[in-house]
């Protein structure tokens, strides 16, 4: 039987497919030229000519960015509505990427491809929907093939600890989560992020917290060596309303770097 939080965060993903198709830009992409973050544009090596396995892939503009700029990518989500528009997606704006309905924890059964891949990519809002970050290690670490990297993004686990449906101190949101809690954070929610009209009827959601520790130790003890990692004062999307979009994109703190808003690693496979 599937476990309780697949089931329910497979039906919200579901479900804001067809509201991200209207709310995500995805104007650059059709004009040829996707982009990613200014964290990712910094940090990523050359990817033309690579084999990249996009995790959690969702839509797939990110894929297909990634598709753009040379590589050949394999995007991966559990959502069968995510990669039916990923696929017509691809289809419109003339991009070849192969996508793939599985859970990521399943993966290695539906993509039977060990130790294939240059690339593993999975960022932006991918770690809070899995139980389990061990196992999220091993499948990576499953698929990159020697000297092949893991490139990962997403929120701080420290800035999850908070949320502005919490009140906190005039301008700032609150204590909202402990750090520490292994607990889902199982929440009732008709909101997206991304289109503020939008109203969810599958509201409820299972989330974790995977503290920053639990990440990186995960994927040494898969085998990977951590090459770089970084944390940021900025994040890709208003994550709470104190921040305030820059020139670039990304959203800061008005005033000082109070705490990292994301983080991002690097962790290769020994050759």
């Amino acid at each position: 039987m599937t476990e309780a939080w697949r089931e329910a965060n497979r039906a919200n993903w579901d479900e804001r497919v067809a509201v991200h198709l209207r709310s995500y830009d995805l104007a650059p992409l059709r004009a040829g030229r996707g982009q990613l973050t200014p964290i990712e544009t910094a940090e990523l090596e050359d990817v033309a000519g690579k084999r990249i396995l996009h995790l959690q892939c969702h839509i797939g503009s990110d894929t297909l960015a990634l598709a753009q700029m040379g590589a050949e990518v394999t995007g991966l989500d559990f959502s069968a509505p995510a990669i039916e528009a990923a696929r017509a997606l691809a289809a419109e704006i003339g991009v070849a990427a192969r996508f793939v309905v599985s859970d990521i924890y399943a993966a290695p059964e539906a993509l039977p491809e060990p130790a294939s891949f240059d690339l593993v990519y999975t960022t932006w809002g991918t770690i809070c929907w899995l139980p389990d970050i061990a196992g999220w290690a091993r499948v990576i670490a499953h698929f990159l093939k020697p000297g092949g990297a893991l490139y990962f993004a997403d929120a701080h686990p420290a800035a999850l600890v908070f949320d502005d449906d919490v009140a906190g101190p005039v301008g700032f949101p609150g204590w909202f989560t402990p750090y520490f809690d292994t607990a889902p954070l199982i929440q009732d929610d008709t909101r997206d992020y991304s289109d503020a009209t939008a109203r969810l009827s599958a509201m409820r959601t299972y989330q974790y917290i995977h503290p920053l520790g639990a990440i990186v130790s995960a994927l040494i003890d898969a085998g990977l060596r951590l090459a770089f990692l970084h944390e940021h004062p900025a994040v890709a999307w208003r994550m709470f309303l104190a921040l305030e979009r820059s020139a670039d994109g990304m959203y800061r703190w008005q005033d000082k770097p109070w705490l990292p808003l994301s983080v991002s690693l690097m962790a290769r496979r020994p050759a």
